[in-house]
């Protein structure tokens, strides 16, 4: 996620430029626009009013499931409760796919699902749990294709039935009403609520770090998690529905258009991404071909013009650090202030900052870190977003024609003032989730780290990280001692910039 104040705007502070329009998207993009957008338009520009119409479910079809896969190994996780959320999620439980029949009808605000979900029971017990919103209603439980008893209490679906640790089950839930977003752990200005989001005129989205997938699915929504998706959205037409992975097929019947998503590759569930209303879709690609799609509303078509330069950003970040790690990437823009990694289908907000160059870099880094290797505990959000916003600066810094030194002393000096404000990047407040000392925090000490090992140690070993064990998650103990391994710094180092209560002096541990 991108954190609150427009980071373009302090660079320009900390070099002293008070035009510093090298990270406009208007300015300094004549190379990065050297791919020639093909545009394809899959809803009527015109059409941006609510669409009259039910949607439905398609009739039930018996999903292909087996969830002895061995496909399915990809997905195998080890949950954990979570530290700072214990309350979201449950480590009895091991998604390894989710296939998600949506139905979307604006005029009633009323969403329909079913939900088929293959699991791995981690012990034996006498019952099954997940999170589901309290305002959707369950019409009934299915396991292995037996109607099962449930209760769904408050945001808990608690599935009655005798399991044993290891084995793997299909749940089935059908679903339905009107999804409200829950509260988000945060004091920050860009978001307040977290999950399934209703505009005015009925069109939807989601954003839900750190939790909040949950508001519009049954679903273990903690980050050690991981799991395959497939998504089918119906809506009225002309609008459509996006999401996560590959568009795989795309119909219109009866006045709906549906749309089908694959996502191959795991994701936790802060990962995934929906949204419905009246989009036009733009492509571009990058120099090692990657395929970059554009989900903008179809009453403002020209915004496609200003996310052309991502592809020049993945060209940057694919020199640092390697092959862009997944097989589709696309970015969305919705009604909100603030922006989000969803895996390879970034979600962005309708503002001028979130749309930035350096929005789009930021977001882009994190399909490596936290999308590819994704912490197993909040508490260390700072493992994405650190590494994003370093990326993000050095980005900035190239592109502006300037010295990264002089950027870094800048945000050093802001760092001072964040931890003192929001504590240490790893033992934040649970009640201050992604404020900005988990971004700065860790960036400084990465440069830091930097200057240590020297530039071309530094950055092989920022490729290798998460290339070594990809699309798992990691905790911090993984995560310091590989990272002490490979460098021979001390672990002291990175402790006392994760975890003092006051900022290290750069100068002497620079020279130390």
């Amino acid at each position: 996620m991108r954190r609150t104040t427009p980071v373009a705007a302090l660079l320009a502070a900390a070099l002293g430029l008070t035009g510093l329009a090298a990270c406009d998207a208007t300015s300094g993009t004549a190379d990065a626009r050297r791919d020639t957008a093909a545009a394809t338009s899959t809803a009527d520009p015109s059409a941006s009013a609510t669409p009259s119409g039910t949607a439905s479910l398609p009739a039930e079809d018996d999903p292909a499931t087996d969830p002895d896969d061995p496909a399915l190994d990809v997905a195998l996780s080890e949950p954990a409760e979570d530290s700072y959320y214990p309350d979201v999620g449950d480590p009895s439980v091991d998604a390894l796919h989710y296939d998600l029949d949506l139905a979307w009808t604006p005029d009633t605000r009323t969403l329909e699902g079913r939900a088929t979900v293959e699991l791995r029971s981690t012990a034996t017990g006498d019952h099954l749990q997940l999170d589901l919103g309290a305002p959707l209603e369950v019409d009934g439980v299915t396991l292995d294709g037996a109607d099962v008893p449930f209760t769904h209490d408050g945001d808990h679906l608690v599935v009655t039935a005798p399991v044993t640790e290891d084995e793997r089950y299909v749940l089935g839930v059908q679903y339905a009403g009107t999804p409200e977003p829950t509260p988000a752990p945060t004091t920050r200005s860009d978001f307040s609520t977290s999950g399934w989001t209703i505009t005015p005129s009925g069109e939807t989205w989601t954003m839900q770090e750190p939790y909040g997938a949950f508001t519009w699915y049954p679903v273990n929504d903690q980050p050690s998690d991981k799991a395959l998706y497939d998504i089918s959205v119906t809506v009225p037409s002309p609008w459509v529905g996006v999401a996560n992975g590959e568009l795989v097929d795309q119909s219109d019947d009866g006045g709906l258009t549906t749309t089908q998503w694959h996502l191959s590759s795991p994701a936790a569930s802060y990962l995934v991404t929906v949204a419905t209303g009246a989009y036009t879709r733009t492509t571009n690609t990058s120099s090692s071909g990657v395929e970059i799609s554009y989900w903008v509303p179809s009453d403002r078509p020209g915004l496609a013009d200003r996310l052309h330069v991502a592809a020049a950003g993945l060209d940057w970040l694919e020199a640092r650090l390697g092959p862009y790690p997944f097989d589709s990437l696309g970015f969305l823009l919705v009604d909100s202030q603030s922006g989000m990694e969803t895996q390879t289908m970034i979600t962005l907000g309708l503002t001028d900052y979130a749309t930035s160059p350096e929005v789009l870099v930021h977001e882009m880094a994190h399909q490596w870190y936290g999308d590819e290797v994704t912490p197993d505990d909040w508490r260390d959000v700072w493992m994405n977003e650190g590494m994003a916003m370093y990326l993000q600066w050095t980005w900035q810094a190239d592109d502006a024609g300037v010295d990264l030194e002089s950027v870094m002393d800048g945000f050093a000096a802001d760092e001072r003032e964040l931890r003192a404000q929001s504590g240490p990047p790893a033992a934040y407040e649970k009640g201050e989730f992604g404020e900005s000392n988990v971004y700065y925090g860790p960036a400084v000490m990465y440069d830091e780290l930097r200057k240590r090992i020297g530039d071309e140690r530094f950055w092989q070993v920022v490729r290798d990280w998460p290339s070594r064990d990809p699309m798992t998650n990691a905790d911090r103990d993984e995560f310091l001692d590989w990272w002490v391994q490979e460098t021979g710094v001390d672990r002291r180092f990175f402790e006392d910039w994760l975890l003092s209560p006051t900022s290290p002096d750069r100068s002497q541990l620079a020279d130390s």
